[in-house]
């Protein structure tokens, strides 16, 4: 399954690190899957915010790009999100997935930013 952790609550302008590790999955499942990090505001749909693939290609929503990294470790089937300069806007439940967004959800981890 997948854990998330890491989220908490911050001041505008602080910074927060993500962790999802996938604990079930070999790494040759893990590792050929472009992962990316997902959002949901309250009252709003799940959106992709970044994504990073087997070779470290990376995208972002623009709203959040030079201020968010993606990355991962395939050693340790975890994926990062590295969020600085946060804007209360980013407040959401934070969650990872593939892509293709092919395995269950998890809990997701709780990022609140105050003004």
């Amino acid at each position: 399954r997948l854990v998330e952790s890491g989220g908490g609550l911050v001041q505008a302008g602080g910074s927060l690190r993500l962790s999802c590790k996938d604990t079930r999955a070999i790494t040759s499942f893990f590792n050929p899957k472009t992962w990316g990090w997902y959002r949901q505001a309250p009252g709003k749909q799940r959106e992709l915010v970044a994504s990073i693939s087997n070779t470290w290609d990376t995208n972002y929503v623009d709203s959040v790009k030079d201020r968010f990294t993606i990355s991962r470790d395939n050693a340790r089937k975890v994926v990062y999100l590295q969020m600085t300069s946060l804007k209360p806007e980013n407040t959401a439940v934070y969650f990872c997935n593939t892509l293709e967004q092919s395995r269950d959800w998890g809990q997701g981890t709780q990022d609140t930013v105050s003004s």
